[in-house]
């Protein structure tokens, strides 16, 4: 599969039993053999499991739930929507199975900061003309801008996916593995966080129009 170009925008999906559960366009910052590095600015194009996008647009945890309960059954449909609020820097190699992702916001003086890392626990990419897929394990690690503190998220959500069966054993066995890797990196500083401060100071590229979404690729 060729390499992105910079600046080229692409989706990523995550893909469930060959559905698209999600879709975000996304444009490419660097393509290397390290990690593939892309972003997302709000008002970019998504789309999302119908459920899904209304526990987030609600905050409603319990239609988390259900959102999980139909993915189980392959019961769901697509909803639009457009990324908000964040601007997000992801950094993923090409066979791990999680992503680095760097969440920007503004501080209280509207000034452009780095607001936490968070590690996303996902399947290695699969590529794709368009952009690449993936599939999100629900399990993440949310990491303070210096680095000094961290804490898991969704545990719970994880331990109901699991459940239902949608994380498999064999998955279950790649996040602990990933999990270590994760914590690993992050004691010795590698991967992004080596360049944490680099990082911190990144900014969107104010020519880029924001990304959309090819019609009638994505899902």
């Amino acid at each position: 599969m060729r390499t992105f170009d910079v600046g080229e925008t692409v989706t990523r999906r995550d893909m469930y039993r060959g559905r698209v559960w999600s879709a975000q366009a996304m444009r490419v910052i660097a393509d290397t053999d390290e990690a593939l590095v892309t972003a997302c600015v709000p008002g970019a194009e998504v789309r999302w499991a119908s459920l899904y996008a209304k526990a987030r647009d609600d905050d409603d945890r319990s239609v988390r739930t259900s959102a999980f309960d139909a993915m189980a059954t392959g019961e769901w449909e697509l909803a639009p929507g457009v990324w908000q609020d964040t601007e997000v820097l992801l950094w993923k190699p090409p066979r791990a199975w999680f992503s680095v992702n760097a969440f920007f916001a503004p501080d209280r003086a509207g000034a452009h900061r780095l607001r936490n890392w968070y590690v996303n626990f996902e399947h290695p990419t699969r590529r794709a003309a368009d952009g690449f897929d993936t599939f999100d394990l629900t399990v993440d690690l949310v990491v303070a801008p210096d680095l000094s503190t961290l804490q898991w998220k969704d545990e719970d959500e994880y331990a109901h996916v699991r459940r239902l069966g949608i994380v498999t054993d064999t998955e279950h066995r790649a996040v602990e593995l990933a999990r270590a890797q994760v914590l690993a990196m992050l004691e010795q500083r590698e991967g992004p966080f080596a360049e944490a401060d680099r990082w911190a100071a990144w900014r969107w590229d104010a020519s880029w129009p924001v990304p959309s979404l090819p019609p009638g690729k994505s899902g």
